[in-house]
């Protein structure tokens, strides 16, 4: 059987004192390499709470705090590709698409009522109709043209 010097394959060679120094120093560094990461990332944490202001926010709005967590949680729970999700995410669209789609048809209305009005002014000028006409539009009740 061929042996290589510190190959490590259970040599008398790999066994003398270089081998087990070499293992203790190397669990030491990846103990304190452990240590530094903990603290690294406790730190970030910190910084993270004192930029975010959880405590404060919490403080200022209780029941908001709690809906996020709800949120997080469920997010965070496996609930993004759920038949619930996708249900809720439509109602959403749905709610804040709401007043855009409000805003639009007043406008059309009232360009409608306005194209109406004018279409009344000039077709009977001198009608009498046209003043019976003008004086319900200016009631706020509109007529239907006549042909």
């Amino acid at each position: 059987m061929t042996t290589y010097p510190g190959a490590g394959n259970g040599s008398p060679q790999s066994q003398q004192g270089g081998g087990n120094g070499g293992f203790g120093q190397r669990v030491d560094q990846i103990g304190s390499e452990a240590q530094q990461l903990w603290t690294d990332a406790r730190g970030a944490v910190t910084d993270l709470g004192q930029t975010l202001d959880l405590r404060g926010r919490v403080e200022r709005n209780p029941y908001g705090m709690m809906a996020a967590a709800l949120g997080v949680g469920y997010l965070l729970g496996g609930g993004l590709f759920t038949p619930l999700t996708a249900r809720i995410v439509r109602l959403g669209v749905r709610l804040a698409a709401l007043p855009f789609v409000k805003d639009e048809l007043l406008g059309m209305a009232e360009q409608a009522f306005q194209g109406y009005q004018t279409g009344r002014g000039m077709a009977g000028a001198g009608s009498s109709e046209s003043t019976a006409s003008a004086n319900a539009t200016s009631a706020g009740t509109p007529r239907p043209p006549t042909y």
